[in-house]
């Protein structure tokens, strides 16, 4: 389990994270979400070790990840990982054996195969969605307890990531991992991510489980013979609305979908429709309502 107490920290005299507390339990995968400069490399830099926080406690399973015996359990995979120029993934693999001697060849070399990548290849050579792939082997090898990815989609092509996603299911089952995971792809992270942390602000606002949270919301099209405007639904829980031509009208209510429907069926609409609701959209709607912004017409 991974705890995170009253974490504060500043790069330069920017604050990037404020009081952040958040829980995380074992043998899951975690979406890490949040608009640029939202916190999330800093704080898998901070969770794996790479910088020490100004303020407040990490803990792994009770321990810090200040020390050594707690960083053998963790692999970090930044957005653009450090290689030589002379490096190959066969290389690679032989260098970080030396900090995680139990890494696990067969492993490494099959999802190599399955990536159909030359192992004796130089890194500069290949592509970054290519490079991303020796990576994603490397971590899988290593079958840490713990396993910080940022932006681990960043190049991928649609089959990569397919490779990519069951890899790492597979990898949690097997090992019992827990896999934190940050992305601009969020449709991604809800096909196999079981919770999600969203920053912003420089804190934890939302977070949970994905599919329970999307459950909570629902979205509606109406349409109406009268002109209607926002007025008319002053009533309802909406998160968000959009009129348009003041007869269209298309809205997110917070609450169960059949409760909300017979709620909107008392207003007359002549056109009633449900239509599905995404965590991607559910982003946006969350970081406006933290932030303030009125999504409506």
């Amino acid at each position: 389990m991974i705890e995170v107490k009253k974490l504060s920290h500043r790069l330069g005299e920017k604050i990037v994270l404020n009081n952040v507390d958040i829980t995380i339990p074992d043998n899951t995968i975690v979406g890490l979400v949040g608009i640029n400069g939202a916190g999330k490399s800093t704080l898998l830099r901070l969770l794996s070790g790479v910088y020490n926080a100004d303020f407040g406690q990490i803990l792994f399973d009770g321990a810090s990840p200040e020390e050594a015996s707690t960083r053998q359990n963790i692999f970090f995979l930044p957005d653009d990982p450090y290689y030589t120029a002379a490096m190959t993934p066969a290389k690679l693999f032989s260098f970080y054996k030396t900090f995680y001697p139990n890494m696990d060849k067969t492993a490494f070399e099959q999802l190599i195969r399955e990536y159909k990548i030359d192992v004796k290849g130089k890194m500069r050579n290949f592509s970054k969605g290519v490079r991303r792939q020796v990576f994603i082997a490397l971590a899988v090898a290593i079958k840490p307890r713990y396993l910080l990815l940022d932006e681990a989609f960043d190049g991928l092509d649609p089959l990569s990531r397919k490779l990519f996603k069951d890899a790492i299911i597979e990898f949690v089952e097997n090992e019992r991992a827990t896999v934190i995971i940050s992305s601009h792809s969020l449709r991604e992270l809800e096909d196999f991510c079981d919770r999600f942390i969203l920053l912003d602000d420089c804190q934890v606002k939302q977070h949970g489980d994905i599919a329970e949270h999307v459950s909570n919301f629902c979205k509606f099209e109406l349409a109406f013979t009268d002109t209607v405007d926002k007025a008319l639904f002053a009533d309802l829980p909406v998160r968000a609305i959009d009129i348009k031509g003041g007869h269209f009208v298309q809205l997110v209510l917070e609450g169960d979908s059949e409760e909300m429907r017979t709620l909107l069926t008392a207003l007359s609409p002549v056109v009633m429709d449900e239509i599905p609701l995404d965590f991607e959209e559910m982003f946006i709607h969350d970081v406006e309502k933290n932030r303030g912004v009125k999504n409506d017409e």
